[in-house]
Order: structure tokens, then C-alpha cells, then sequence
């Protein structure tokens, strides 16, 4: 049996991102209940927000223009994981 996926989201407690960090975290635990191991919140400084699977960068804040949205953190953390999955009314316009 292989491990299931760790997310780790680093936010910034200077810049007050728990809620956003928080919230997230509740968004990917929501749908994909059964396939993530872990969603870990990691508090940061310097005005960081990344979001990572098993270490490897997914989303980050200045490189990707602001904050993701939950349905374009959902695609992409999916591509990852279960890139077969069909994430319902997220993957439709």
C-alpha cells in the first residue's frame, strides 16, 4: 500500500492568511476525502503562500499572480494526485 499525499500550506501570520490557509485546506479535505493523507498548515513570514504536494511546488503567490481560487487549486492539485478524476461541475464552465 502506498502513501497517500501530503499538502503542506505555508501562509503568512504577518500578513493574517490562516483564515485563507485554513480555508483551503478545508476545500481540498472536502473533495478529496479518501485520497489525501495529510493537509498540513505551515505558518511562514515574508508575505509566502505556497501550496505543495509532497514537497513539490503547486501554487505559489507571486509566481502564480495572487491566490488560487478553490476551483483552480481543485484542478490542480487533481492533475497531481488523480489527474483520471472527474471533478464534477469544478471541471465544467
Amino acid at each position: 500500500m502506498s502513501a497517500k499525499p501530503r499538502i503542506t500550506i505555508l501562509y503568512c501570520t504577518q500578513c493574517n492568511w490562516l483564515l485563507r490557509a485554513g480555508w483551503m485546506a478545508q476545500e481540498l479535505l472536502s473533495t478529496f476525502a479518501d485520497t489525501l493523507g495529510e493537509v498540513a498548515l505551515i505558518p511562514g513570514t515574508g508575505g509566502n503562500f505556497e501550496i505543495r504536494i509532497d514537497g513539490e511546488l503547486v501554487w505559489e503567490r507571486k509566481r502564480d499572480g495572487g491566490f488560487p481560487g478553490p476551483k483552480e487549486l481543485k484542478q490542480r492539485i487533481r492533475d497531481v494526485i488523480e489527474p483520471e478524476r472527474d471533478l464534477g461541475h469544478v471541471d465544467r464552465s
